[in-house]
């Protein structure tokens, strides 16, 4: 992964900032943020959380898409739940992808998307 820039669009900055408080309020673990920025014709953004637990990551996904809702942050898609360890909502500027542990180190997200450029909620 590339060092961490700034992000340049200080509305989807605050939009993440959002999001990841909304996982921070229910105990997300380990949450990255992988920046694509121009260079992705998909998405300016991945948020990767992981949770313990099938409840928690329900628990998480409600929280995200609460939260986003209350500030008018539009949502293209969300993700009916099922226990497979994987949630996905889909923000259009940005994409937050929920896992369990295992699922995590499964699909190893942060592996495919070698290209972006690793950030943290510090960064932010």
């Amino acid at each position: 992964m590339k060092s961490p820039p700034t992000i340049e669009n200080s509305e989807l900055k605050k939009n993440l900032r959002i999001a990841c408080d909304a996982l921070l309020d229910k105990k997300a673990m380990d949450i990255k943020l992988l920046y694509f920025g121009e260079s992705s014709p998909l998405t300016d953004c991945f948020v990767v959380a992981t949770g313990n637990s099938n409840p928690h990551l329900k628990a998480l996904r409600d929280n995200v898409e609460k939260t986003l809702k209350e500030n008018k942050i539009e949502l293209f898609s969300k993700d009916r739940f099922q226990p497979s360890g994987w949630l996905v909502i889909d923000a259009i500027d940005f994409v937050v992808h929920l896992f369990s542990q295992e699922q995590r180190e499964n699909y190893a997200i942060e592996q495919l998307w070698k290209d972006a450029v690793d950030l943290t909620v510090e960064d932010l």
